[in-house]
């Protein structure tokens, strides 16, 4: 979408509704352009007049709006919001198809069961969406067809992560396809994704059923998710069985909930094997963090911090997050490490327009002077990471914790502290530290937390002895994408092996591999 985009389909949205004030989908629609303009609060007060007016789709407008009074950081609406919606869903039976959105569960609740009880109501209606193709079992292979299924190969997240990994594939043992969903935004890391890939197909204007059918035509042993139940999602895609083996990584914080998803490939910390039951599909573990890494980006940039606007000579606390993840508790324990470290500055990301006036007065009406926040605006991510390494300490959030920023700051040697909790959004960075050597920096509940961050707020030596400590973690197994190729092809081997074999889906636990 251009950027003049949403600002067009506003202004199309407030004509029709000038003509009719009560139509529930055009006010949604208005919500979303207001969304994507980065008007969160606009746009949640739109999806509440949407939902009062009968929008048909109540559970998943019930779901943005929880997210969007989130990404505002208005807390008490968003907490009123999501009372209703859990009422909502406690109306509708278990594993009924019902069109919600699972991402909000996996990010904001703390109950794990919860989060995949609401994954599989989606799960099941993405199901409904698509015809199962015929069964295609699996038989042996001299060379195995994995194929990552995605609509952000292209600059985002996902992609950063992945890059190294995917180049570094033994073209010897396996063929590598790239399924792309989304658009080509031109940019350098598409190009270096379409490198590193044996085949890139562009899949982006075909229906599901037909993106399916491609998929089966190619003959893939391994579809490998890597979207889940994010904008885009393509869910319905995996729903018709299109290969023999269909996994669920990286992407999505949690279970799919989806019966015809076989794996989850996570690691001992995000997911153990006593956590089972909170996932549909079998875990099959990495020796290591389940997140890939990147060694082959650019260090960042010498910078100071008056490039960038923060004062010198304070303690710099960073919560680079996006604002969803800024929950009231994690706000009031900031505001009290604060207040107890009279000269520290927290450092925040400006990631929408309200986000800037709604903190702010959250934070004076907790006792802290508008002058200790500051707000950094979106970067590209070369200013980004160079922006990042001037920062102190990176603080986490809970229950949805940093996933890519997390290793963002350690890459470029800021400690990061932590809590680590019940779902597998709040141990990504625990899994992160660990790779690391940082368990330290890992507590146990949000006193630890607070205690842990005034400690070392106060204490710039302190500070100084973890960064010596992550000096070396650029090398370390954390960010060696060649290896994690190699640990990967190992579990898709084990995976393989027992379906060729015709056994079914098991949990795999963590095997270590031998250095490359």
């Amino acid at each position: 979408m251009t950027p003049d985009a949403p600002q067009a389909v506003i202004q199309a949205c407030l004509q029709s509704l000038a003509r009719r004030i009560d139509d529930a989908p055009t006010h949604y629609r208005l919500g979303v352009a207001f969304r994507d303009a980065g008007m969160k609060l606009e746009a949640a007060e739109c999806i509440r007049t949407a939902v009062t007016l009968g929008f048909p789709e109540e559970l998943f407008a019930r779901g943005l709006l929880v997210y969007l009074e989130r990404e505002g950081c208005r807390w008490d609406r968003a907490a009123q919001d999501w009372a209703a919606l859990e009422a909502a869903l406690q109306r509708h039976a278990p594993g009924v198809p019902l069109q919600v959105n699972p991402f909000v569960h996996a990010v904001l609740s703390d109950d794990p069961l919860a989060v995949r009880r609401v994954a599989e109501h989606y799960a099941r209606f993405c199901g409904r969406l698509v015809e199962p193709l015929p069964p295609r079992p699996a038989q042996p292979r001299e060379r195995l067809h994995v194929a990552y299924l995605s609509a952000d190969f292209q600059q985002h997240a996902t992609a950063q992560l992945m890059a190294q990994m995917l180049e570094s594939h033994d073209r010897q043992r396996f063929e590598v396809t790239l399924l792309s969903a989304g658009p080509d935004d031109g940019s350098a890391m598409r190009a270096r994704l379409r490198a590193a890939s044996e085949r890139f197909e562009d899949v982006s204007g075909l229906a599901h059923a037909a993106i399916a059918r491609r998929i089966r035509e190619l003959q893939v042993d391994i579809l490998v998710d890597a979207k889940g139940a994010t904008d885009g999602t393509l869910l319905p895609v995996l729903a018709a069985r299109p290969a023999p083996l269909q996994l669920n990584w990286l992407a999505f914080p949690g279970t799919s909930g989806a019966p015809y998803i076989d794996y989850i490939v996570g690691d001992r910390i995000v997911t153990p094997l006593a956590d089972a039951a909170h996932f549909s599909e079998r875990i099959a573990q990495l020796p290591h963090c389940y997140q890939p890494n990147d060694a082959r980006r650019a260090r960042p940039r010498p910078s100071r911090r008056a490039d960038w606007g923060v004062p010198e000579g304070v303690p710099l606390l960073a919560g680079f997050h996006q604002a969803y993840k800024i929950s009231a508790a994690v706000f009031d324990r900031w505001c009290a490490v604060l207040r107890q470290v009279p000269d520290a500055v927290l450092w925040l990301l400006e990631w929408n327009t309200n986000v800037r006036a709604t903190l702010t007065a959250a934070a004076q009406a907790r006792g802290i002077d508008a002058g200790r926040l500051c707000f950094a605006p979106l970067l590209p991510l070369p200013e980004h990471l160079a922006r990042l390494a001037c920062a102190d300490l990176f603080l986490d959030t809970w229950p949805c914790g940093a996933h890519t920023t997390a290793g963002e700051a350690l890459w470029v040697g800021v400690p990061v502290l932590t809590t680590t909790g019940p779902t597998f959004a709040q141990r990504v960075a625990p899994s992160l530290l660990h790779q690391v050597g940082l368990d330290e920096l890992v507590c146990a509940d949000a006193d630890a937390y607070e205690r842990q961050a005034v400690a070392l707020a106060r204490d710039a030596a302190a500070r100084a002895r973890w960064r010596e400590r992550l000096a070396g973690a650029s090398s370390s197994r954390l960010f060696d994408g060649g290896q994690f190729a190699r640990d990967l092809e190992a579990l898709y081997e084990r995976m393989w092996a027992r379906a060729v074999a015709g056994l079914p889906p098991a949990h795999l636990p963590a095997e270590v591999s031998a250095v490359a």
